[in-house]
């Protein structure tokens, strides 16, 4: 496969995956709709970094080791699963215990401080401690990386359209999600938006947990 041809095919990919609703996206429209930006932001930069990671990884053959090992997946998996059904249950907690939904990280929850670090913090590890996004570019990315070249480069090139397009997408998710910010930032619209949310990110979890 020429260079050219994969870039153009690997984009189209990734690009249907980065549209698919999942995880990434629940964060970021949840952290958005509240008012947090500077956090909705961090959590964006976040995912991209930890995919840059798993790509940089892969090019260089060492997440090989995710599906050569079943005992490295495994580690991986209940990790990633327990930091999801975390998350989840604390925002579900918080919403039965009537805490307020202001901006001020006082009265708010872990998950909810409007930090540019504390959205990067969490998208890195909600993106690193999935191992099926790094079992995904096990199995596709040598797909199309053309034989007899520079395969840490091209691959690191084929991981930035990925993270273009995710940048790309994450900026209409989070204008959509301001338009609505006035309306979602109502207490009982915000107890309903993070007890779904919530759910959301602990059945990721659980399904996580029980997937093979």
């Amino acid at each position: 496969m020429e260079a050219t041809t994969a870039l153009w095919s690997f984009a189209l990919v990734v690009g249907l995956l980065t549209l698919t609703p999942g995880l990434d996206t629940a964060l970021v429209l949840r952290t958005s709709a509240v008012g947090h930006r500077a956090r909705a932001w961090g959590v964006v930069l976040g995912i991209q970094t930890g995919t840059l990671l798993w790509g940089a990884l892969t090019s260089l053959g060492v997440t090989a080791l995710l599906t050569a090992s079943q005992l490295a997946y495994d580690i991986l998996r209940w990790a990633g699963a327990a930091y999801l059904v975390w998350i989840g249950v604390q925002m579900l907690r918080n919403t039965f215990r009537g805490l307020p939904a202001t901006d001020g990280a006082e009265d708010e929850g872990p998950t909810d401080r409007d930090s540019l670090a504390a959205g990067w913090r969490q998208g890195t590890l909600t993106n690193l401690l999935n191992p099926k996004v790094g079992a995904f570019y096990v199995a596709v990315l040598p797909q199309f990386l053309p034989a007899g070249g520079d395969h840490f480069t091209m691959g690191l090139l084929l991981t930035s359209e990925h993270i273009v397009l995710g940048l790309l997408w994450s900026t209409v998710l989070i204008a959509f999600a301001r338009l609505l910010r006035d309306q979602l930032r109502k207490p009982r619209a915000r107890r309903c938006l993070d007890r779904l949310t919530g759910t959301v990110i602990a059945a990721f979890g659980v399904r996580l947990a029980l997937s093979n």
